[in-house]
């Protein structure tokens, strides 16, 4: 979209030149459609306006994806911020911000939203002392408690002891976060600003809360998760391959997954999960060409005494494909949504 705005000019001109209007797509319908769109002032605020919503929702994903910090610590309240920012750009118009906030609302339901994220933002100093947003949070209260129990389980005296008195110093910013370089060291949030480094600097007098902080705002974040599905998922979503039945799809996908997870982990060197492994990319190379070039003989999995590669695939045709004009056999998110839970 911000593409097209940066060529705008050159759009018009394409439309109003008289190659265009020698071309026999002036006069069909999709070609007038098309003219009636970039010559309408209209579209081009309403792609400006959208350009403009969507730069804080990608700076989140960029601090997602981003190298130079650990992340976890700053995505609800990027969040926030970014909320903030859509609200201004709407200028305060709940009817106009309201729509997006729930499509916004909706993805970080149970996504972005868990004890970790939200501890993570109350211990955040910059973003816990910047405003009095994270102290009348009542869900971050809830989250870190979470964390805490989790942290030092069946231990109610660390327990007790991090929640009501390290905690409390660290919220009324008493002993060594009360000092100036403290201060100073939490009030900007730019690339030298890294929140570990800080509790690690002031966080001694609050030890065991110092320990568990240091080690909520060290996890890092990826969407390289999200994204591996769908180029994986892409492999199989074939023209040809869309209209297997879906139940025997996902069985074939279960099966086969599985199978590969067995035999990598049986590879692993080291007693670790191959999903988390440096592998995990290799445990899907059987969807795309060329993935089962590394598999060893015998590796086939049987069920119910049945080899399950003697059950083949039918392909299809060329004039059984589908044409665009078609409707599909089933869409791409029942067969992604099936195929991840029966996964999983």
């Amino acid at each position: 979209m911000q593409s097209m705005l940066e060529k705008q000019e050159n759009l018009k001109y394409m439309f109003l030149s008289t190659e265009w209007s020698g071309c026999k797509y002036a006069t069909q319908p999709k070609g007038i459609a098309a003219y009636n769109t970039i010559v309408s002032q209209s579209f081009w605020t309403n792609l400006s306006f959208c350009v403009e919503v969507f730069k804080p929702l990608v700076k989140l994903l960029r601090l997602v994806d981003g190298d130079l910090r650990p992340s976890m610590g700053f995505i609800y309240g990027q969040i926030k911020d970014a909320k903030k920012e859509v609200i201004t750009i709407c200028k305060d118009v709940k009817e106009t911000y309201n729509p997006i906030m729930y499509i916004v609302d909706s993805r970080i339901k149970d996504r972005l939203d868990g004890p970790l994220h939200l501890t993570g933002y109350l211990l955040n100093p910059y973003y816990y002392y910047r405003d009095d947003e994270a102290k009348n949070d009542s869900n971050c209260m809830g989250a870190f408690i979470t964390c805490v129990e989790a942290f030092f389980p069946d231990d109610f005296q660390i327990q007790n002891v991090v929640s009501n008195i390290e905690l409390h110093k660290y919220k009324a910013m008493k002993g060594i976060f009360s000092k100036k370089l403290a201060i100073s060291g939490r009030i900007k949030n730019n690339d030298d600003f890294n929140p570990v480094a800080w509790w690690s600097n002031y966080g001694s007098e609050a030890p065991n809360l110092q320990k568990m902080t240091m080690k909520i705002l060290g996890l890092t974040t990826s969407s390289s998760g999200c994204e591996r599905n769908w180029s994986t998922f892409e492999g199989i979503h074939t023209k040809k391959r869309n209209r297997l039945d879906s139940e025997r799809l996902n069985d074939l996908v279960y099966v086969k997954f599985n199978s590969k997870l067995l035999n990598k982990n049986k590879k692993l060197k080291e007693n670790c999960d191959p999903l988390l492994a440096n592998d995990a990319r290799m445990a899907q190379e059987w969807i795309v060409d060329g993935g089962d070039d590394d598999e060893s003989e015998g590796s086939t999995i049987t069920c119910n005494e049945t080899n399950i590669s003697n059950d083949p695939i039918r392909e299809l045709d060329e004039d059984d494909f589908l044409s665009e004009d078609e409707e599909p056999f089933f869409n791409d998110d029942h067969m992604f949504g099936d195929i991840h839970n029966e996964r999983w």
